[in-house]
């Protein structure tokens, strides 16, 4: 086991070294934020005239920067923030504001600045992939997803929180709260990258703003460099004529569950016995004795002529997968549950299916928010939240980037990503009048973290190397 030395058992701790550097990761995570030209995109489009506090609203991009640097640093709250003026952060960033200072900027923003904050997020998202490895393969396809969630909030001072329906264990529960609705780009071999996030009431439907979040998106992922094609997924509360009719207009295929209705459940009855096929999903196990996979998803198609009654019928292919009901193992005849969704997409149903059902990769992107800056909603004012939660989309993307340039983390999560190339203990000194940051030694992550530093500062006299 790993034991305490004696001759430090009883040592006590002082916090006097202005020297230290907590998260000596930022700089060239924060450089890389540049390189993609955040300060010059947040000051073209923020535009703050008019404020409840006259000196709130000056240099939007030093404070929006700021908190991006704060949520990498793994700050989660307004108050979390003072992490960037602690020790000697305040010597390698100038312009560091207080927690109170940003509170106040953010509680300055209304619908109009958010609009344009989410094009700051759009713009920047291109600027990155254009300095980096961010979706690699985009130029032969890529993915939209769109989904929303429900994120609890407490107390009686939060603009917008009202109940809504979130799942919970498998249940269906009433939950007050706040619905963000995420949109995200991904390719084959590239981790997800947030395109638009909004804020909406807890009680808002999933699909409600949804068809303009896909046409942004979709736009994002052109801006991005994604000349090929692009496929839309998303559940069963944005299969509807209003998101289809955006993707053709965009130029999109799409890949949507659809709600089962009379004619849908007329177009599963009409599919034949033998027209249903075994799924061979990733890591499918196969039977030795028989060769057949151990499973009983199967799945078929047939043409179809989706929301028929409404202004903008769409021809898609209905295909639908059907799995046994396993509360009914007994009956005398297989009973299925079956699984429906539209879509445009070229490929066999099988392969249509499981390109289907990788739309799931979203919610690792709800996960690294939840376990970042999404943990909780800071402000009691709506558009202060939307604020917030647009910088975590940002810094997401960031971090995002800063990864695959490390090549070794180049699909890790955010919580890993700002633990071992952000979180890097660090001493500044000025031998001789040159700035030096000394790196802990022995830093499992320094090969990475020397990436990193060589990419973004491809000129610097001597970039830190393992000790």
């Amino acid at each position: 086991m790993v034991r305490l030395s004696h001759e430090w058992a009883g040592a006590q701790p002082v916090f006097d070294d202005e020297h230290l550097v907590s998260h000596a990761g930022l700089v060239p995570v924060m450089a890389l934020a540049e390189l993609a030209g955040l300060s010059e995109l947040i000051e073209s489009k923020v535009k703050i005239r008019t404020t409840r506090v006259r000196s709130a609203g000056v240099n939007p991009a030093g404070k929006l920067s700021a908190i991006i640097a704060g949520m990498a640093a793994g700050a989660d709250c307004i108050d979390d923030l003072e992490v960037l003026r602690a020790g000697g952060m305040s010597a390698v960033f100038a312009g560091v504001y207080a927690p109170a200072t940003l509170g106040q900027f953010l509680r300055e923003f209304t619908h109009g600045h958010g609009l344009q904050l989410g094009s700051v997020l759009r713009g920047h998202l291109a600027g990155l992939a254009g300095c980096s490895n961010l979706l690699p393969g985009r130029d032969v396809r890529a993915f939209v997803d769109i989904d929303s969630l429900l994120r609890p909030v407490y107390g009686h001072a939060k603009q917008g929180a009202s109940y809504g329906h979130a799942k919970i264990a498998g249940r269906q529960v009433l939950r007050k709260g706040l619905s963000p609705l995420i949109t995200t780009i991904s390719t084959e071999t590239g981790a997800p990258v947030i395109a638009g996030i909004r804020l909406r009431a807890g009680k808002a439907g999933s699909g409600r703003g949804a068809a303009k979040m896909v046409t942004e998106a979709i736009g994002c992922a052109r801006q991005a460099g994604a000349t090929g094609q692009i496929l839309v997924r998303g559940d069963s509360a944005y299969g509807n004529s209003a998101v289809v009719a955006a993707c053709q207009r965009a130029g999109a295929r799409f890949s949507l569950v659809i709600t089962r209705s009379r004619a849908v459940n007329k177009a599963i009855a009409a599919i034949s016995d033998d027209a249903w096929t075994a799924v061979k999903y990733p890591g499918a196990v196969i039977d030795p004795d028989t060769g057949d996979l151990i499973s009983d998803a199967q799945v078929a198609e047939v043409p179809f002529t989706a929301f028929a009654s409404t202004k903008h019928p769409a021809e898609a292919r209905l295909i639908v997968r059907r799995v046994r009901d396993q509360a009914k193992l007994d009956e005398l005849f297989p009973v299925w549950r079956y699984h429906p969704f539209i879509t445009n997409n070229t490929e066999p149903a099988p392969q249509a299916d499981i390109t289907h059902r990788a739309h799931a990769i979203i919610e690792t992107v709800h996960s690294d928010l939840i376990d970042g800056p999404m943990a909780v909603m800071p402000s009691g004012r709506f558009s202060a939240n939307s604020a917030w939660l647009t910088c975590a989309a940002i810094c997401h993307n960031l971090l995002r980037a800063a990864g695959t340039i490390t090549a070794d983390l180049a699909v890790a999560r955010g919580a890993t990503l700002r633990r071992t190339i952000v979180a890097v203990p660090a001493r500044i000194a000025r031998p001789q009048r040159r700035p030096v940051i000394h790196l802990i030694a022995r830093w499992p992550w320094a090969k990475a973290c020397t990436r990193l530093w060589q990419a973004v500062f491809p000129t610097a006299a001597s970039p830190p190397a393992a000790a």
